[in-house]
């Protein structure tokens, strides 16, 4: 697995404040989002459901394939 830049919690209000890091974070979401061909952030349900479909039986027949979850990045 090769998962791309996630969406995730940076915490609780309480353990980042607002004035401090947010408008931070925010830029950086935007900036991964724009260089993504997709145009967003992954979420971390699609990263669960591609290792979901790795550790299933569905797979049984692959071998030595890399998958990449990233939006399209590695493919540009």
């Amino acid at each position: 697995m090769r998962p791309g830049t996630l969406e995730k919690s940076y915490g609780s209000p309480e353990e980042i404040p607002a004035s401090d890091l947010r408008p931070q974070i925010e830029q950086y979401k935007t900036r991964i989002a724009e260089l993504t061909p997709l145009g967003r952030v992954g979420q971390p349900d699609e990263i669960a459901k591609a290792v979901s479909f790795l550790a299933s039986d569905d797979t049984s027949y692959i071998t030595g394939a890399e998958l990449f979850v990233d939006g399209g990045k590695t493919q540009v």
